[in-house]
Order: C-alpha cells, then sequence, then structure tokens
C-alpha cells in the first residue's frame, strides 16, 4: 500500500479527500497546515505529496521548497491543489518543482489519475536505474539522442516577455528551446540589464552546477512567444550519469559556448561602440536565424543589454549605421542592408 502525505488546511476538504484516497486504497496521513505538512513528510517520508497553496503559517509554495532542500524529500512527487488557476500561479509552482497541478473543485478520477501517473513514473525511473546501474550501459550516443528525450517532455508555452526562471531560484530543470527565443540576463552594480546568452531553436539551458543546493544564477526570459522542454535536475544526471559519449559531446557544445561569450565580453570591455553595436545586431541575425535582408524585431533594451552599453549610445549608433546604408530601421524592426560591411566594422 503507497503512502501519501494529504496537506490541507480545510477541514472537509481534507476529510474528503483523504477517505476518497483510502477507499482507493492508499496509506493517507493527513496534515492541517504547512509546518505541519513539512515535519509529517520528514517523519514518514511517504510515497507522493498533495498539497494545499494557500494555507496559514507556510503556503504550500514554502512547504515544497523547504521539502526540496533536503536530500531526503525533495524527490518526493509532489502535487499541488489549489483554487488558484492563473497561468502564473501555474507556472510558479511547476518552476519549484511540483510534478503536477490540480485546480479545485476536481474531479475525483482527475486526481487519483495524477497519483497514479506519478506513481508509476517513479516505478519507471527506478526500475530504469536498477537495470543500468550495474553495467552502466549507454542508449544514447549523441546530442540528437538527448533531443529526443526532451521532446517525450510535455511542451511549456511562455508569451513574449514572460520569466522563465529567476535568478536565487532553485534550479530544477533543464530546458531544450523548440521554437522561440530567450535571453539569459542579469543586473550589474548599477542596475544595468547586461544580457549574458541567447538561445534558439535547440539550444540546450539552465543552471550546469551540479549541486543539490544549486539555484540559478542568472534571470531567463522569453523575448518571443517560445516553446520549451524541461528536464529534471535528477533525471537529467541520471541520463548523463549513463551515457559518457553523450556527456563528452555536450561538454563540447557547453566550451563552446563559453568561448563565444568570451569573445563577447572581450568585444564588450574593449571593442569601439560602433563595433560592439554592429557586433551585437549580427549576433541576434545569427541566433534567431534571420537571414540577412530580413528583419530583425528587436527592442533598442535588449541589443543594449547584450552590447553592454547605454540605450542612448546604441541609439545614435544605429542612426550611424541607417545613415551610411548599412541598415533600415522601421519601429522596432532593423533590417540588415550590408552585414559584410558591419562585419568590417573597427
Amino acid at each position: 500500500m503507497k503512502k501519501l502525505l494529504l496537506i490541507e488546511d480545510d477541514v472537509t476538504v481534507r476529510e474528503n479527500t483523504a477517505e476518497l484516497l483510502e477507499l482507493s486504497n492508499y496509506d493517507v496521513i493527513t496534515a492541517s497546515n504547512g509546518r505541519h505538512g513539512i515535519e509529517k513528510a520528514k517523519q514518514t517520508h511517504p510515497d507522493i505529496i498533495v498539497c494545499d497553496i494557500m494555507m496559514p503559517e507556510i503556503d504550500g509554495y514554502g512547504v515544497l521548497d523547504a521539502l526540496s532542500k533536503d536530500p531526503d524529500t525533495r524527490n518526493i512527487p509532489f502535487i499541488f491543489l489549489s483554487a488558484k488557476t492563473e497561468h502564473k500561479d501555474i507556472r510558479k509552482g511547476m518552476d519549484l518543482g511540483a510534478d503536477d497541478y490540480l485546480t479545485k473543485p476536481f474531479e475525483e478520477e482527475e486526481l487519483l489519475s495524477a497519483i497514479e501517473s506519478r506513481l508509476a513514473k517513479v516505478e519507471i525511473l527506478n526500475s530504469h536505474r536498477e537495470q543500468v546501474a550495474p553495467q552502466k550501459e549507454e542508449k544514447l550516443s549523441s546530442i540528437e539522442d538527448l533531443k529526443e528525450v526532451f521532446s517525450q517532455e510535455e511542451l511549456q508555452f511562455f508569451k513574449k516577455g514572460e520569466a522563465i526562471y529567476e535568478k536565487g531560484k532553485h534550479a530544477n530543470f533543464f530546458y531544450l528551446v523548440k521554437r522561440g527565443v530567450v535571453k539569459a540576463h542579469r543586473m550589474d552594480n548599477q542596475g544595468k540589464e547586461l544580457i549574458t546568452e541567447l538561445y534558439k531553436e535547440d539550444d540546450f539551458f539552465g543552471n550546469h552546477t551540479n549541486n543539490s543546493q544549486g539555484s540559478f544564477e542568472d534571470y531567463a526570459t522569453a523575448m518571443e512567444d517560445t516553446q520549451l522542454y524541461a528536464v529534471s535536475r535528477e533525471e537529467f544526471y541520471n541520463i548523463l550519469s549513463t551515457n559518457p559519449k553523450l556527456t563528452m559531446q555536450l561538454v563540447e557544445v557547453l566550451s563552446n559556448n563559453l568561448s563565444e561569450l568570451k569573445q563577447q565580453l572581450m568585444d564588450m570591455a574593449y571593442g569601439s561602440v560602433k563595433k560592439k553595436t554592429a557586433n551585437t545586431i549580427l549576433l541576434f541575425a545569427e541566433r534567431i536565424k534571420k537571414h540577412p535582408l530580413k528583419s530583425i524585431r528587436i527592442s533598442r533594451a535588449d541589443l543594449a543589454g547584450v552590447a553592454g552599453m547605454a540605450p542612448e549610445s546604441l541609439i545614435r549608433t544605429l542612426s550611424e549605421f541607417k545613415k551610411d546604408g548599412l541598415i533600415e530601421i522601421e519601429g522596432r524592426n532593423i533590417k540588415l542592408l550590408d552585414s559584410e560591411a558591419l562585419k568590417n566594422i573597427k
């Protein structure tokens, strides 16, 4: 019999849900608030946790955050129950590492199906580890194989300008871009945004520190409507540990990305304003996979963030490029007219 922890402050909902789960052959433990829920999770080590969000003392987000920091509880499947239905609330829960999110009122079958599917996934993963651990059988040998693994996950959708993750939040996932463009960015001491990387279709990104307490070191935001696949940190590291050839390929990809970032930082530090601006326009054109004669729709703030300069300086330089016939400007759209000339700017 599987052990289930139900954390719910509403007495009626808690009792009715517990009765339903007990009739479905679960050993149900209940907690009336978040603080008691954390204590019982650490004491009983349930097979799965079902938790309300709006609760006194510690809310559901706080419960998940606390349990994710403890090595003994961080891998327990976690399902949120909430009356909140806004996309940002669901996204917050999933970003913290929740496995599923059900909105109240929910159907009995919906809850049971969510629980059964999460428990089944854990059993499959555990069975896989037991099979591959002794012989370390390698099944994935290329980046394309890894992309295929990611593509089996449910697609996540982000609107333009929507945050994918934030600095300091726990790094629960690694991502693969299916469609769209994502910027990684951080703030300098003066509060100015610096874009450190752009991720386009088929790029992987996330926190690459193998550390149970690992958190994101920057922000990631969708620059246009974007579709992503996400794989949990645990599953990602399990893949790498059993597929050394794939790991070496991924290290090479990340090394190339670091080299590009180093060159970008050198250009920002020592290049002229014109060279910085030209390189940034070309970088966006390459990363967004636009033909040189097609328009790039990009905000001046994002261009300045990548170039590492004040927006006013960038705007003046863009005006000079337009006057010289190197680009066309219409609103936010920039059209490259002479990419070779831009490459040769000193």
